[in-house]
């Protein structure tokens, strides 16, 4: 990445130290004492030349009781309702990314173990204002080799048809050149994101088509090196231990890596639930999203995140990383909030229960919200 320096004023020039997430809450700390932008309000108007707004979010995922109540008769299913509340704010983003933790292998459709969901789902998803959809993830050989060329062939379909872009998920050695890492250039800002994973449920494939591994270390240097390309390097580990809140030493470990080789933010998912938040290096780690949208009930694997980074380039060329920004999501499951799956701003709902089908969910949203951020 290229140095990211921050204009103290007119006049003087500071270099830019990464703000980092402290504590779950979303709390952000200064580990230096080095004046940095935490607002977009904060930078001269003379200098803000380009905002470009990222948003992120966990996984999408696609259980059996999804796949149930979506059904609409025949193969037809009707996804609406899982982000009518965060829609706006998501096409409003200059480039939304999400986890698809799921295959497209066709019917027929299935949920865990081996997940297969419909089309439909990713093109709800590019409807929605996704433009990057993340594939290196534990379930995406789920349905074997023909199941994994099969989602990446539907992707492409929808990158012609819709202008999504994504990556870890590769059918040769060319397109995984092509996309890791994924190379994105918006409003005179390029990006790089370097998306892999832990591993997947049916162990390594050695032949095409294949994902990004978190263990294939000298690949991951290649990309993080090409990398150094962009303006800003996003990376996009699937790691952790599965409903912990709280990361591992090992994550720990990859970050500070990571950290060491370039990345200039780490966001994580795969755990299903949010897990803490830190600076590794002077590099914000966000260890995991947790899920948005599934069928999960258990303890903590509800309450999520949804991320948006702001990136400014000034006059002059360069460039300023904001404070990311937090916001609090609850998936409400048939029965909480509506008759479906929806996915709910947690703090602008609050003192809303009477609107709410089931009570009961309300106040599960509420204790879950104000326990992990204490924690």
């Amino acid at each position: 990445m290229h140095a990211l320096s921050v204009h103290d004023n007119f006049i003087s020039k500071v270099i830019f130290a990464a703000i980092f997430l402290f504590g779950i809450c979303g709390s952000f700390v200064h580990a230096q004492e080095i004046k940095v932008r935490t607002r977009l309000d904060e930078v001269p108007p003379l200098f803000r030349q380009d905002t470009l707004t990222l948003c992120f979010m966990g996984d999408m995922m696609m259980h059996a009781n999804q796949l149930e109540t979506a059904r609409r008769g025949g193969q037809e299913y009707d996804f609406q309702s899982y982000f009518r509340l965060l829609e706006d704010r998501i096409k409003s983003a200059d480039i939304a990314v999400a986890n698809m933790e799921f295959t497209l292998a066709g019917e027929p459709y299935s949920g865990y173990p081996c997940f297969s969901a419909p089309d439909s789902y990713a093109c709800y998803l590019a409807d929605c204002g996704f433009d990057v959809f993340l594939a290196a993830n534990n379930h995406i050989l789920d349905k074997g080799s023909e199941g994994a060329a099969r989602t990446a062939g539907i992707y492409r379909e929808l990158e012609k048809e819709k202008g999504i872009r994504f990556t870890g998920l590769a059918m040769d050695e060319e397109e995984r050149e092509r996309n890791h890492p994924l190379m994105m250039r918006r409003k005179g800002i390029t990006l790089a994101m370097v998306n892999f994973t832990y591993g997947t449920n049916l162990g390594y494939t050695a032949h095409w088509p294949k994902t990004n591994y978190m263990g294939d270390r000298n690949g991951l240097l290649r990309a993080l090196k090409d990398a150094e390309r962009a303006d800003i390097v996003i990376a996009l580990p699937h790691w952790g231990p599965e409903y912990s809140t709280v990361h591992s030493e090992s994550q720990e470990k990859t970050a500070r890596w990571l950290a060491d080789n370039g990345a200039d933010i780490i966001i994580g998912a795969h755990p299903h639930v949010v897990q803490d938040t830190a600076s590794v290096c002077g590099v914000p780690v966000i260890y995991s999203l947790g899920n948005a949208v599934s069928n999960m009930s258990a303890t903590n694997t509800q309450l999520e995140l949804m991320v948006t980074l702001k990136v400014v380039r000034h006059w002059n060329g360069d460039i300023d990383m904001m404070r990311p920004e937090i916001t609090w999501l609850w998936c409400s499951r048939p029965g909480g909030f509506g008759n479906d799956y929806t996915v709910i701003p947690v703090e602008e709902y609050l003192g809303t229960r009477d609107e709410w089908e089931g009570g009961w969910e309300y106040d599960k949203m509420v204790s879950t919200y104000e326990r992990i951020r204490k924690q």
